[in-house]
């Protein structure tokens, strides 16, 4: 990824049609990115630092990047087309040989489970970041109303 891009986090997850709202962004924006439910939940418990009783797929991919000695260095979601959004993995391979980075394609998703439990940094490439729709005050309103009634998105 050659192009600018703005450093954001995660700035709330919310339950939302029949899936998941992860709020994305900075002090600037935020926007959302819808992933299915039980994707929801395993970006939620990585955050939560909440154990998982059997490795999942992140996991596996973790310890596969550890065994051939490569690192998660970031994700960066990089694109909005058909109202799809797409992201790439950065990978770096260090050895007595050099220096590796891979770009690897993969879900937005993926890449935000990855990043939070690996403690890596998320990246929205600046061309989309000025594109999105600022949502901030919509996590504000379910900020609010979490505040009224604490017992509302308990189950994420």
């Amino acid at each position: 990824m050659k192009s600018d891009v703005v450093p954001v986090r995660i700035r709330g997850i919310v339950p939302a049609n029949g899936g998941i709202a992860i709020f994305i962004g900075n002090t600037d924006k935020v926007f959302i990115i819808q992933v299915e439910g039980g994707m929801g939940r395993v970006i939620s418990n990585y955050l939560g630092k909440v154990a998982n009783e059997r490795p999942l797929t992140h996991d596996l991919m973790g310890s596969i990047f550890k065994g051939f000695g490569i690192q998660l260095e970031r994700v960066v979601i990089s694109d909005l087309r058909n109202s799809t959004y797409f992201a790439r993995l950065i990978l770096k391979e260090e050895n007595e040989l050099g220096v590796k980075l891979l770009e690897v394609d993969a879900r937005p998703s993926d890449c935000i489970a990855l990043a939070v439990a690996h403690g890596r940094p998320i990246y929205v490439a600046g061309p989309l970041f000025e594109q999105v729709e600022d949502m901030s005050a919509l996590l504000e309103q379910f900020n609010q109303a979490r505040q009224q009634d604490p017992s509302e998105g308990e189950d994420e």
